[in-house]
């Protein structure tokens, strides 16, 4: 598998999942759908290409993702939260940004955990320069909780 180093920058708003965080999250929520990413990132046997455009589509069961971190990442986060008000799980790997907009409008209203340090993306030597956060949004979330992992 090639990897493109340059979505492992901070030149970037990709930050490829690590597996080993993924694994154990998947091992609690038991994944459906992966609601961005590539054919070379992609987590989940089902999952949403930029092209298919993940915004734009039907989130359904129990979801993970892992947005990109720029402009963007307030519609994803919001799309989230949406969509656990129709019956979904959505797990969010997230920058734990708690000063920002989004956060506050959205994250504050699932269930908080704090990654203990900093993450590694994909290949990258160097941790991530941005503390992270999983979010929790639907009936598997403990809601009101804040919890370090």
């Amino acid at each position: 598998m090639s990897i493109n180093k340059g979505l492992f920058t901070s030149k970037t708003d990709l930050w490829a999942t690590p597996q080993v965080f993924f694994n154990k999250m998947n091992e609690e929520f038991h994944f459906e759908l992966d609601v961005c990413a590539n054919d070379q990132n992609a987590k989940c046997e089902k999952y949403f290409t930029e092209e298919m455009d993940g915004l734009k589509q039907n989130w359904n069961g129990v979801c993970w993702m892992n947005p990109p971190y720029g402009r963007g990442i307030y519609e994803w986060v919001k799309k989230a939260y949406e969509s656990s008000l129709n019956g979904s799980t959505v797990v969010c790997l997230l920058p734990a940004r708690t000063d920002t907009k989004w956060w506050h409008e959205y994250c504050m209203k699932g269930e908080i955990r704090l990654v203990k340090g900093r993450l590694k993306f994909g290949d990258s030597n160097n941790s991530a320069p941005f503390p992270s956060a999983v979010v929790i949004f639907g009936e598997q979330a403990k809601i009101n909780t804040l919890t370090a992992i």
